[in-house]
C-alpha cells in the first residue's frame, strides 16, 4: 500500500505460546484470521476490517484481546484528521504452539477453512497417514519447516499464500468396546 509506511520486522523471530491468556486468544477464528492478516505487514483496524470483511468494532475488540495476550503490539501511531491511527503488528514472525490445546487448534483450522473457501486460486489440501519411526518423524518435521521457511520470496507484488503444516502422532485406537464421546471428536 503506497500510503503505508515501511515497518521493521516484528520484534521477535519466534514466540512460544504457553500462557493461558494466549491459548484463550487463539481460541477464536477471527483472531486467528487477524494473526494471519498481520503476518507480513502491520495494519490498522479499518484496513483489517476491510480485508477480512468484518465490522470495525468487532475487529477492534479482537485486536484488544490479542494485544492483551501479547500476540500483537502497536507498531506505530499516526495523527490523522484529528484522531490517532494505530498500526498493529504481530509480536513475532513465527508463533510456536509447543503443546496445542483443542480450542485453539479448532479455531486455527476453522480460520484456515474460511481462507480456503475464499481462495481465488486452486488450493492444495492433503491428509496422509504415514508410519514413521520417531527419528524419521523428527526429520520430516525439520524438513517441512525448512521447506516452508525457504519458500518465502518477500516480493510485495506477489499474491500471499497460506501454508498450514501439521505433523502429529495419532492417538492409539481405543480398546474395543470403548465408546467414543463427542469430546474425543473435537
Amino acid at each position: 500500500m503506497p500510503d503505508q509506511p515501511a515497518y521493521p520486522p516484528p520484534p521477535e523471530d519466534v514466540l512460544e505460546i504457553g500462557a493461558p491468556e494466549q491459548f484463550a486468544a487463539l481460541a477464536h477464528p477471527l483472531r486467528q484470521r487477524l494473526l494471519f492478516a498481520l503476518g507480513h505487514r502491520p495494519a490498522t483496524t479499518s484496513q483489517l476490517a476491510g480485508q477480512l470483511d468484518a465490522k470495525k468494532g468487532n475487529v477492534a475488540h479482537h485486536l484488544k484481546v490479542l494485544r492483551e495476550a501479547g500476540l500483537i503490539h502497536i507498531a506505530e501511531t499516526r495523527r490523522v484528521r484529528g484522531g490517532t491511527e494505530q498500526y498493529f503488528q504481530r509480536t513475532a514472525r513465527h508463533m510456536l504452539v509447543a503443546e496445542p490445546q483443542a480450542a485453539g487448534t479448532a479455531a486455527m483450522l476453522a480460520a484456515v477453512a474460511h481462507e480456503l473457501s475464499r481462495s481465488p486460486a486452486e488450493t492444495h489440501l492433503t491428509l496422509r497417514h504415514l508410519r514413521l519411526s520417531p527419528e524419521k518423524a523428527r526429520e520430516l518435521g525439520e524438513t517441512l519447516t525448512r521447506l516452508v521457511d525457504d519458500a518465502e520470496e518477500n516480493a510485495e507484488e506477489e499474491p500471499l499464500h497460506g501454508v498450514l503444516v501439521a505433523l502429529y502422532q495419532q492417538a492409539p485406537p481405543a480398546p474395543s468396546g470403548t465408546a467414543v464421546s463427542a469430546q474425543d471428536l473435537r
